[in-house]
C-alpha cells in the first residue's frame, strides 16, 4: 500500500507538537513534542526531538504570526519539558529515512529557520530563544535562528552541536555557518565546540558567544517575559492593525493533475517532468491597501504565492523522481503589471510588505529546489514583473517568436516592472537581473528604461531576458528535446551543477548554507561512515562502536 503524501497544510488547532499563546505584543511558541506523533511509523520523538511534521507546524506558526497578528512584535521560542529544550532531529527517524527524505527534510528545516530570521530582520517580529535545559544539534540550530538566546545558568542547561562526534555527519540546518557567520564565534572555539558531544554551558557558553545571556533558572520565565515585552514595545509593527486569517490552501489531486485556484500542475511520468501553469488575475486589482485587507487571501498575488509554495513542497517531498519543472503562465500581462503597480504604490503598508516578503521567500524556495527549471514563454502567457522573476529563476528559458499558426492568441510578450529591480533579492543579496548580468552591471540600469514596455521575442532576446527564441515550426521539437535531455542526465550531477550555477556573485550566509547542504551534507549522508550497516547513524543508541573508513578523501 502506497504511503499517504506528506501534507504541508496545517493550522494551530491541528498542532500536535507546538502551543501558540499570545500575550499583548508577545507570542510564545512552546515546544511540547508528542512522542507518538511522528510523521511516519518506526520511531518515537523522545526528548523534544523532531521530524518533518514538527517543522511543518513551526513553519505554519511563523507564517501565521506575520499575517494574522500585526500586533506581535516579539516571539519567544521555549520548551514545555523540564530540563530539555530540544534534542534536535530524531536520530532513529534519520536512520530509517531514505536519502532524499533526509536532504529534503534538512532543506525545509533550513528554509523555516531563514523565515524566522526574515521575520526578525524585515517584519519587526524579533525572535528570542529561552533555553531551559539541553539544546542539542537541531535544537541549538533552532536557537541560532533567533536573534537573542537566553540560557538557564543551572549547571545542567547546555548548547551543543554533537553531529560529528556522535553521528559522523554535520549540523544539517546551517549550524556551522550560523555559528561563525552570524554569531561570529572564533574558529578555534567553534572547532572545540563542534567536536565536544556534551557541548558547553554557563560562563564559557556566554564568553564564546554561543548564547547572549545567562539567567538563574528561577528567574528564566520572568526575565524572558521582560525582555520580550521590551522588544515588542520597540517594534515598528502596527499594533492596532487587524490581521488576515490564513485558511487552508485549497487543492484537488486527480491522478497526475493537481489543481489550485491559480495554478495547475500536470505530471508527465514518462518524461519525469511536471508542468506548472500559473493563471494570471481575472480582474483588475483593488484600489488600495484597505481593499487588499478586505480581500485577504483572495487577493491574487497572495493567493498565487500560497498555491505555488504548497505545490513546490508537495512536489519536492512526494514526487522525488519528477526531476524537471516546466514553468508556464496564462493570462493578461497588463493586469499583472497593474497588480505590481499596486504593490509598489502601497509598499509601506504592513500587509503589502508581508505579501512582497512572502513572494521573496517563495521565489527563493524555487531557486534552491533541486529540480531542473525550464520556463516557456508562449502566446497568451503573462510573465510580467513579479511573474517574470520565475523566468529569470529558470535554468533556461524558451520564448516563442511570433504567433502560432491557426491560433488567435497574440504573440508572446515579456514586461519588466519596478518589482524586478529590488523587491525580490536572491539568497546572494542581488536581484535576479543583477545576478544574470554580473558581467555588465550597467545593463540592469539600461533595462530600467524598458520598464512597462511589452517585449516580443526579438526584443527579449536582445535584452538578454531569455535563452532561446524558436519559431512556431521548431518550438515543439526544441522544448521536447530540452525536457528529454534533462531526464537522461544523472540527477545527482544535475543537482550539483544547478546549485553551483544559480548563485553567482557574492557569497552570503544563506548561499553558504544551501551550497553546503546540497554538496557536503548530501555527500556525507550517503557515506558508509554515517549510513552504512556499521555507520554512526545506524548504530546510534546500540552501544556499539562505529567502524569508519579512515581514508581522507
Amino acid at each position: 500500500m502506497a504511503e499517504a503524501p506528506i501534507d504541508f497544510r496545517t493550522s494551530p488547532e491541528h498542532y500536535r507538537h507546538w502551543k501558540l499563546a499570545l500575550e499583548g505584543g508577545v507570542a510564545y511558541l512552546t515546544m511540547d513534542v508528542n512522542e507518538e506523533g511522528g510523521l511516519k511509523p518506526g520511531y518515537k520523538l523522545k526528548l523534544n526531538s523532531y521530524d518533518l511534521g514538527v517543522d511543518i507546524e513551526l513553519a505554519d506558526a511563523v507564517q501565521r504570526l506575520r499575517f494574522e497578528h500585526p500586533e506581535i512584535g516579539a516571539v519567544v521560542i521555549r520548551s514545555q519539558r523540564d530540563r530539555v529544550f530540544c534534542s534536535g532531529a530524531n536520530i532513529n527517524m534519520l536512520g530509517l529515512s531514505s536519502h532524499d527524505h533526509k536532504v529534503n527534510f534538512c532543506k525545509f528545516t533550513n528554509e523555516t529557520r531563514l523565515a524566522i530570521e526574515d521575520a526578525s530582520h524585515h517584519s519587526g517580529q524579533r525572535y528570542i530563544c529561552s533555553i531551559n535545559g539541553i539544546a542539542a544539534g537541531g535544537g541549538y540550530e533552532l536557537a541560532l535562528a533567533c536573534e537573542e538566546i537566553l540560557l538557564a545558568d543551572d549547571g545542567n542547561s547546555a548548547v551543543s552541536l554533537p553531529e560529528l562526534p556522535l553521528l559522523a555527519v554535520l549540523p544539517g540546518t546551517g549550524g556551522l555557518t550560523r555559528l561563525v557567520d552570524k554569531r561570529l564565534v572564533r574558529r578555534d572555539h567553534a572547532d572545540f565546540f563542534c567536536t565536544t558531544a556534551e557541548g558547553l554551558r554557563g560562563k564559557r557558553a556566554r564568553e564564546w558567544r554561543l548564547v547572549d545571556r545567562l539567567v538563574p533558572p528561577s528567574k528564566l520565565a520572568e526575565e524572558t517575559k521582560k525582555i520580550a515585552e521590551e522588544t515588542a514595545a520597540r517594534s515598528a509593527r502596527p499594533k492596532n492593525a487587524k490581521g488576515i486569517t490564513l485558511p487552508r490552501v485549497d487543492r484537488q489531486i486527480d491522478g497526475d493533475t493537481i489543481r489550485y485556484a491559480h495554478l495547475t500542475v500536470e505530471i508527465d511520468r514518462g518524461q519525469r517532468a511536471a508542468r506548472l501553469r500559473i493563471m494570471g488575475p481575472c480582474a483588475a486589482p483593488p484600489a488600495d491597501a484597505a481593499a487588499i485587507q478586505t480581500q485577504g487571501t483572495a487577493f491574487w498575488p497572495l493567493a498565487l504565492a500560497r498555491d505555488l509554495d504548497d505545490a513546490m513542497m508537495h512536489l519536492r517531498l512526494n514526487e522525488t523522481e519528477i526531476g524537471t519543472w516546466v514553468l508556464q503562465s496564462q493570462g493578461d500581462g497588463a493586469l499583472v503589471e497593474a497588480y505590481d503597480a499596486l504593490l509598489a504604490r502601497e509598499a509601506s503598508n504592513w500587509l503589502v510588505k508581508e505579501i512582497v516578503l512572502y513572494w521573496k521567500r517563495s521565489l527563493k524556495r524555487l531557486d534552491v529546489s533541486s529540480r531542473s527549471l525550464i520556463a516557456l514563454v508562449e502566446p497568451g502567457s503573462c510573465f510580467t514583473g513579479t511573474l517574470l522573476e520565475i523566468v529569470l529563476a529558470a535554468d533556461r528559458s524558451y520564448m516563442l517568436d511570433g504567433a502560432v499558426e491557426g491560433s488567435n492568441l497574440p504573440a508572446a510578450m515579456l514586461r519588466l516592472t519596478p518589482m524586478n529591480f529590488g523587491a525580490y533579492p536572491m539568497g546572494n543579496g542581488l536581484t535576479r537581473l543583477a545576478t544574470r548580468f554580473l558581467y555588465d552591471p550597467g545593463h540592469v540600469d539600461e533595462l530600467r528604461k524598458e520598464t512597462g514596455k511589452p517585449l516580443d521575442a526579438e526584443a527579449a532576446d536582445a535584452a538578454g531576458l531569455v535563452t532561446f527564441t524558436p519559431d512556431d515550426i521548431d518550438w515543439d521539437d526544441e522544448v521536447r528535446l530540452a525536457i528529454e535531455e534533462r531526464a537522461g542526465f544523472s540527477p545527482d550531477g544535475l543537482i550539483g551543477m544547478e546549485a553551483n550555477l544559480r548563485f553567482a556573485g557574492p557569497e552570503t550566509m544563506e548561499t553558504k548554507i544551501f551550497a553546503r547542504l546540497s554538496a557536503w551534507q548530501n555527500w556525507i549522508f550517503q557515506r558508509p561512515n554515517a549510513t552504512g550497516p556499521e555507520g554512526a547513524l545506524k548504530l546510534y543508541g546500540t552501544g556499539k562502536q562505529s567502524k569508519y573508513d579512515r581514508k581522507r578523501a
